[in-house]
């Protein structure tokens, strides 16, 4: 063991003794003294539940924790995102609920929905971080994840979002050039559905909010800065720009660039699987992508969506979104604080379920792991991806253009959710529901105003 891992042990282990003193729930007594006061800060079985990341990643996260605190057993369990808040809210209500559960900066599963559930982390984190512990990780995540002055959850990573993939090998085969607006995205799906394949497909099923990243795109090319202002109250979602952007989204649909059956299927798996075995060329999803760049998840990914051992592995590219309105605004990145580890306040272990969300989140091996799996970037300072790690499937062409795609999200200002409520968001994944199954844009603001004048 390093001498800097004796120093991160001792200071796990203070910060225990100080939670002790300054949070503990129950009263002990008796053969109920272990349970009450959350046991060991570095031996113990921790349950750890979350949408993110995939299981493959997740196992590479808990080596790293386990080079440092072997007498910690992390047990991950991946639940679908768009069963998420409704199997989490039960669980932590019971006595048996996780000891770590991830959140995310607003929605149905956000820091604030489930913040009575969740330990405070602000003395643990200064203990381990310093008393000017707020200048060195993300400041958007400190005020996602602090509530009415508690620290319910260590900020784990960040995404971006507003960015495409495509699959090079599928337009290299066809000669399809990189759509960078309408006409040019048209004539590019014309020429995929000509050959056999589909072109755009977007998963609108359920309640996870993909589709509002799509949305949001389309808004910025439209008017750049009215997303910002609708969620800063300056602006209604009743407003010309927001019925014209949810036009060009019913007409991405009418005109065949949006693969059909969009409402009938969920992004993950579907679309996922769909676009990883090469049947669809092109889809939206954000920085947390490119993960599907190195060889080990693309490996994982294709396992898990049950195809043959020696199916071909696409290269994935990351590409701007075309300028669907025509009037030459430039795409730009929008992101947020993906997720933060809260830990809950009934667990029985929960210092040792502490040392590792502060750990995940707040030291410099934690967050290495994190940002070497290429699913998020890191939250802390002075981290960055290591890309001469990584195994990409073409490195030639990745590795430049993920190392741009990180240079774009470092000096991305925009929020993606953070500020949209768990109503609102829903609100706005039917409005897009409602227009790509035809109904008119102008028929469907109201609801989302409604929503959003509710503040939730």
């Amino acid at each position: 063991m390093t001498f800097s891992q004796h120093v991160r042990r001792a200071a796990f282990a203070a910060l225990a003794g100080g939670t002790l003193v300054a949070g503990t729930l129950t009263a002990c007594s008796g053969g109920q003294e272990a349970a009450s006061d959350g046991g060991s800060a570095t031996a113990g079985t921790v349950n750890w539940w979350s949408w993110t990341p995939d299981n493959d990643l997740a196992g590479r996260e808990i080596a790293a924790f386990n080079e440092e605190y072997p007498d910690i057993e992390v047990v991950y369990k991946k639940v679908p995102i768009d069963n998420y808040a409704a199997l989490l809210r039960p669980a932590l209500a019971s006595d048996d609920g996780p000891d770590v559960f991830t959140v995310n900066a607003s929605g149905s599963f956000s820091g604030t929905t489930f913040a009575p559930y969740a330990l405070d982390l602000t003395e643990g984190t200064k203990k381990l971080l310093g008393e000017d512990w707020q200048s060195k990780v993300s400041p958007i995540g400190v005020k996602a994840f602090t509530v009415k002055g508690r620290l319910v959850a260590s900020q784990w990573a960040k995404v971006g979002a507003g960015n495409m993939w495509i699959n090079q090998e599928a337009f290299d085969q066809y000669g399809v050039k990189v759509p960078t607006n309408l006409a040019e995205w048209q004539q590019a799906c014309d020429t995929f559905r000509a050959n056999g394949l589909g072109c755009f497909r977007e998963g609108m099923g359920g309640t996870s909010g993909f589709v509002i990243d799509t949305l949001h795109s389309i808004m910025d090319s439209y008017q750049p800065g009215l997303w910002s202002d609708l969620l800063a109250g300056k602006a209604k979602w009743t407003d010309a720009g927001v019925v014209q952007s949810l036009q060009i989204l019913q007409d991405l649909t009418t005109s065949g660039i949006l693969d059909e059956g969009a409402t009938g299927i969920q992004q993950y798996p579907d679309v996922n699987n769909d676009f990883l075995t090469g049947k669809v060329p092109m889809v939206q999803m954000g920085t947390w992508y490119q993960q599907y760049a190195s060889v080990a998840s693309l490996t994982a990914a294709l396992e898990g969506a049950g195809v043959p051992a020696d199916t071909k592995k696409i290269t994935i590219m990351p590409i701007p979104f075309p300028d669907v309105a025509g009037k030459g605004n430039p795409s730009t990145l929008f992101t947020d604080p993906d997720a933060g580890q809260a830990v809950n306040a009934k667990s029985k272990v929960r210092n040792a379920a502490e040392t590792f969300a502060l750990w995940l989140g707040n030291t410099e091996n934690g967050q290495q792991v994190v940002a070497n799996n290429l699913d998020e970037f890191p939250t802390l300072n002075g981290v960055d991806v290591q890309f001469e790690k990584a195994t990409l499937v073409n490195p030639a062409v990745q590795e430049p253009a993920l190392k741009d795609l990180t240079t774009q999200l470092a000096s991305a200002t925009e929020a993606r959710s953070y500020g949209i409520g768990a109503q609102l968001s829903a609100a706005i994944v039917q409005a897009c529901q409602q227009v790509t199954s035809g109904k008119k844009p102008a028929d469907v603001v109201d609801a989302v105003q409604a929503a959003a004048a509710t503040g939730e």
